[in-house]
């Protein structure tokens, strides 16, 4: 048995009830591995990965060459391949209510129209504003209800998703849709590249001889629900969240903190909502850049919330590259499926774990049992969050 780090009781509302516990009801993706998550699974499951050289932009002057791009993205005309992303995500979703309300998470949205700007290229520059994707995927909706932009770095989708709970479980919103999206564009890849945080070959999560994190680009839809809503609606709930934490470490503008301080935080937070103990937690879904310093300070942070047990942990970012704001959002929805299905995905790219990983992280599926799985990302400027799933009521 671990030392927990927190056990506390469910938490109850102002009124003395027991809080809401907000379902996902239903969760589609965009991928380098293709349109929804049916195809994401299976994919993942067979270990495939969609890094290859970019063929968007010239990567001659950068640290590397490759990006797990959506290479056939064509929005037409003058306006962002942001708009294309949506369009897929939005075909994948069944109607929506115009008065659910809208929470977006994106690093730089439309930032790849203010390129050809600079380029002298022709382009509409009403996709570069952060706020300019709560405008397009309301339009794409037709919702009515307001909304507005998270962006925090590679934590912005799972800090999205925690809002959203905690606007359900508070009875703020009977329904609420997360759509986070980015894109692999030269800006973003120059950034990483003038960091020294590109690998040139594709990123191997927790493995010792990891090099540095491959990007990627996708979009990820979530419907959040109260439970009664959800009843109304007719929908069948995919999984619930119980619990959602956000911290920051204040270390470093990009480094995270050697210690885990800020994750441990968080998960510690995330545990206290849902009134769960460590030894709860059945799986993780980790951030696992395949940086040296991200993957070393989650397994420092992890053996500091699990002790010695050995918790399954593993990461898709050698599958799909690293999707910034949208990391998050395709992690939950992921997540679900390794839920419903009691099988955790590979570790695609791992071929040689690092000391901290071995016996927890696999490079092949591997069954698991259990209800709860935490899911986790880190970002620059030390924000850290995390979220407990729960497997749907059969």
């Amino acid at each position: 048995m671990s030392t927990p780090i927190l056990k506390l009781e469910s938490p109850q509302d102002p009124s003395g009830g027991r809080r809401i516990v907000p379902v996902i009801t239903d969760a589609a993706t965009v991928t380098g591995l293709g349109n929804g998550l049916e195809v994401l699974w299976r994919k993942l499951l067979n270990a495939e990965c969609a890094i290859r050289p970019v063929q968007r932009f010239r990567t001659d002057n950068y640290s590397a060459g490759i990006a797990a791009s959506i290479e056939d993205l064509d929005a037409g005309g003058r306006r962002s391949l942001i708009q294309a992303l949506i369009d897929r995500l939005v075909r994948l979703l069944r109607p929506i209510s115009p008065d659910t309300f809208l929470i977006t998470a994106t690093t730089k949205a439309g930032i790849d129209a203010l390129e050809k700007v600079q380029k002298g290229i022709s382009a509409d520059i009403r996709d570069v504003p952060l706020s300019s994707l709560v405008t397009t995927v309301a339009a794409k909706f037709n919702l009515s209800a307001g909304g507005y932009n998270v962006s925090a770095a590679c934590a912005s989708s799972t800090i999205a998703v925690a809002r959203a709970a905690e606007m359900i479980a508070s009875a703020r919103a009977d329904a609420v849709l997360v759509c986070c999206a980015d894109l692999v564009s030269e800006f973003i890849f120059s950034g990483f590249s003038a960091l020294k945080a590109l690998s040139a070959d594709p990123c191997r999560p927790f493995d010792r001889n990891r090099r540095g994190l491959s990007l990627g680009e996708g979009a990820a839809a979530l419907m959040i629900m109260s439970p009664k809503e959800a009843r109304r609606q007719n929908r069948k709930p995919l999984g619930k969240i119980s619990g959602w934490g956000v911290a920051n470490d204040a270390v470093h503008i990009t480094a995270p903190a050697q210690t885990g301080c800020g994750l441990v935080q968080a998960v510690a937070r995330a545990l206290e909502l849902s009134g769960k103990h460590a030894d709860d937690i059945s799986a993780v879904s980790a951030h696992g850049t395949g940086t040296i310093y991200n993957d070393l300070m989650e397994m420092t942070a992890f053996r500091q919330i699990f002790g010695e047990r050995t918790v399954p942990i593993y990461s898709i970012k050698g599958a799909v590259g690293h999707t910034l704001a949208a990391a998050g959002g395709i992690e939950v929805a992921v997540g679900l499926q390794a839920l419903e299905t009691q099988i955790l995905p590979p570790t695609t790219g791992l071929t040689e774990p690092m000391d901290e990983a071995v016996g927890r992280v696999k490079k092949e599926p591997a069954a698991f049992a259990g209800n709860c799985l935490l899911t986790t990302n880190s970002g620059f400027g030390g924000v850290n969050a995390a979220l407990i799933l729960e497997k749907a009521p059969s």
